[in-house]
């Protein structure tokens, strides 16, 4: 039987300003000249021009497709033709130094056929950055690794960033449903690990409401990554990208969005981000703190 589309309520709507639209062109621009990809435009991200308006980009490598197939996202699936450009990393370096941007997020899709996962190719793209301003910050969203947490732990060990973030995503039990190939306790054992082994580096990891979860199962994801290590907790509104993604199960109010921050402080994280279009780069920079 197919599920009913929930009417979308007044808080879920972005009034968009194009004051700047020759800006959002000429990054665009840059990005496929270069033949790089934003996950602000893969996954169709509703703060994409208020982002790139600001100059705020999260930056996407190894390609643009995703070995695993998640029901809630909107980045295209199948099998890579190939391991991955040789040149990104230097590519990535020269349009961060070009744009003169002073904190980055770097994601990728999530590759299963590389016996690293990628990892390398996240240290290379931290390395070939640093090289052209030490001063950087660099926020890297990493996939869960898969079988290869021990391995990839000592390829990041020679190259680390100024904040980890890997998404929990979803409640334990909607797992099978949403997110087949993901493993919830291995996503905690990857938080958990990289914490215990670099403890100054700041951790981060984002939740989406409205996919079906309780309230119970909700704060209880909530509190298994604050037992992990983790400093940073995004949680945002899951929105439907295409008639071919699961449904909104329902819509969070901002008085309850208010209230899950309130509870999520007082579990301990150091820094909550919480609202409708909250998304786990959306104002990266203002949740960064070397303290």
């Amino acid at each position: 039987m197919k599920q009913k589309i929930i009417p979308k309520p007044s808080w879920i709507k972005i009034k968009f300003s194009i004051k700047n639209i020759n800006k959002i062109k000429k990054i665009r621009s840059f990005l496929k000249q270069n033949k790089l990809h934003t996950i602000c435009e893969e996954a169709s991200c509703p703060n994409l021009i208020e982002c790139f308006n600001k100059g705020q980009l999260t930056f996407m490598i190894l390609g643009n497709l995703c070995t695993r197939n998640c029901l809630y996202c909107n980045v295209i699936h199948g099998r890579p033709k190939k391991k991955y450009d040789k040149y990104e990393a230097s590519k990535l370096a020269n349009i961060i130094s070009l744009m003169k941007l002073k904190y980055i997020v770097i994601t990728s899709v999530t590759r299963d056929d590389l016996h690293d996962g990628g990892a390398r190719q996240f240290t290379n793209c931290i390395k070939k950055i640093r090289e052209k301003n030490s001063k950087i910050r660099i926020e890297i969203l990493v996939p869960d690794f898969k079988n290869c947490t021990e391995k990839v732990l000592k390829i990041f060990s020679n190259s680390l960033p100024d904040v980890f973030n890997h998404n929990i995503e979803t409640v334990e039990r909607l797992y099978k449903k949403i997110r087949p190939e993901g493993k919830y306790k291995k996503s905690l054992i990857l938080l958990n690990r990289f914490k215990s082994l670099f403890p100054k580096i700041i951790t981060k990891s984002g939740l989406m409401v409205g996919l079906g979860e309780t309230k119970e199962e909700l704060f209880y994801t909530i509190k298994d990554l604050k037992h992990n290590g983790v400093d940073i907790l995004t949680i945002g509104q899951y929105l439907q990208p295409s008639k071919y993604h699961i449904p909104v199960s329902n819509y969070v109010s901002l008085k309850e969005f208010d209230e899950i921050k309130i509870r999520a402080k007082k579990i301990g994280f150091k820094k909550v981000a919480c609202g409708p279009f909250i998304r786990s780069s959306y104002n990266a920079e203002n949740y960064f703190s070397e303290n």
